[in-house]
């Protein structure tokens, strides 16, 4: 008797045709009907998901994973349909030619029966291309509903922070709305996003989600037209085309007069200018050490700004401790680190992986080689005395003489191993002081050998933390 798998698939819970239980009902019976055998730890369940991405349904992936073992869990793969087991042509072509060619593990429909003959391949192919245009078709109509939702004035997000949904309305949440109206008084009299955010943090304050408020969920709040009574939507939030969005002034009570709103505007535009040229102005200066630098504090990257380096942490109103430091001060003082670690070989830095790991080894080979000799000892008393015969003596001893050899090169190895790290280090330092090249090849040389640099503003100390 074959051995099934059953994949079960619904992406709404309207479903009721084909909801769960339906679809593992009529599994069931199939292999009642066909002599097969489905074991309940093989019925894999992804719910209220789309078929469209194969890499974001979790019981999908488990069932691949499996059906890659040893020695072949399945026979077979069943689904109520071939567009429960995908809707896009790619990820079907992909996974079913992996299951097939390479597993050997058919993928049946049990209400699609196409054959297994040269036509059944054409059908199967139609009946997919027909899935993925269902689905296509399904999320532009979707699309549209939503647009034609929104022109109307309908709430189909989740409400701001500062609001709560009444009657399918905005309705302002009084205690929010004074902190709303607060962030937006303090940005128009100078504050920064960030200065705000840590004044809300150190108030024990929180987000609708019970997070910390970021410079970036005050920038959000400043920007969003929601606080003025005007809805706005947008079908493709990854698109910059101002078409794609639809606005809808007086729909709900405002929580910022207007004259408030234009001047935070205002204000808001022309840090956006400043920024837009601050970044095209850094675009083109790399620095060496990027990426490599941690806050001491939280464990945040340093992130530039300007010629200096601070704690994204910290610039996120996240991390209480600024580390601002130079990038001149930061590279000078990593350089003279891997100068000084390199004429030290013994540093316990470098060797965190290569010599302190080396001695606890070495030593472990030398007791390892200790025992084996007195192994060899015993082995030539036995024979001495009459217990081993000659012919296992020298068995034993050509056995014992062999893993003696084995663990005196691997102790040799090890040490060797040690030198060529060292080396391999001092190598790349060269290479950093190279002036010829650049900063980009310097930093991936860089990050061959060193993990993160750990940069504690207190005692003004950067510790490298090698791989």
């Amino acid at each position: 008797m074959k051995t099934a798998a059953c994949y079960i698939r619904v992406s709404t819970e309207d479903q009721l045709e084909f909801s769960p239980d339906a679809q593992l009902r009529a599994m069931r019976k199939y292999c009642d009907e066909n002599d097969l055998l489905l074991p309940d730890e093989f019925i894999y369940i992804d719910e209220g998901i789309s078929g469209r991405n194969a890499k974001k349904r979790p019981a999908f992936q488990n069932m691949i994973k499996k059906a890659k073992s040893t020695p072949k869990p399945f026979d077979v793969i069943l689904v109520h349909k071939f567009d429960r087991f995908a809707r896009n042509r790619e990820d079907s072509v992909v996974y079913k030619s992996l299951l097939r060619s390479e597993l050997g593990i058919q993928v049946l429909s049990i209400t699609e029966n196409i054959g297994d003959d040269k036509m059944s391949v054409i059908i199967e192919s139609m009946l997919e291309a027909m899935a993925e245009y269902y689905s296509l078709n399904l999320s532009d109509e979707v699309k549209k509903g939503m647009s034609e939702k929104a022109k109307k004035g309908g709430v189909q997000t989740k409400p701001s922070f500062g609001y709560t949904v009444v009657d399918n309305n905005f309705s302002p949440i009084a205690e929010e709305a004074v902190i709303v109206k607060n962030i937006f008084k303090r940005f128009v009299s100078g504050e920064s996003f960030g200065q705000i955010a840590a004044r809300l943090n150190s108030l024990g304050l929180h987000t609708k989600l019970g997070n910390p408020f970021r410079k970036r969920t005050i920038e959000y709040i400043i920007s969003n037209p929601v606080y003025t009574g005007t809805l706005r939507w947008t079908h493709n939030r990854k698109s910059e085309n101002i078409n794609d969005t639809i606005y809808l002034e007086n729909q709900h009570e405002p929580i910022v007069e207007k004259d408030l709103w234009i001047k935070a505007q205002k204000r808001y535009n022309k840090i956006k200018t400043i920024n837009r040229k601050y970044l095209k102005d850094q675009a083109d200066k790399s620095y060496w050490l990027s990426g490599l630098l941690v806050c001491g504090s939280c464990g945040c990257t340093l992130a530039r700004s300007g010629d200096y380096l601070q704690c994204c942490g910290y610039i996120k109103s996240a991390c209480n401790v600024s580390h601002s430091i130079s990038i001149k001060t930061a590279e000078k003082i990593v350089l003279e680190q891997l100068k000084a670690d390199c004429l030290k070989a013994e540093s316990a830095q470098i060797i965190k992986n290569a010599n302190t790991k080396n001695n606890d080894e070495v030593l472990l080979y030398k007791k390892a080689e200790k025992r084996l000799k007195k192994s060899l000892d015993r082995a030539k008393e036995a024979y001495l005395s009459g217990t081993d015969t000659l012919e296992e003596y020298s068995k034993n001893k050509i056995g014992l003489q062999n893993k003696l050899k084995e663990i005196q090169n691997n102790s040799i190895c090890s040490i060797t191993d040690n030198y060529k790290y060292i080396k391999r280090v001092k190598d790349i330092l060269d290479f950093i002081q190279d002036k010829d090249i650049s900063d980009t090849d310097k930093n991936n040389a860089l990050k061959q050998i060193i993990a993160k640099i750990v940069y504690i503003k207190p005692e003004k100390h950067l510790e490298i933390i090698y791989y």
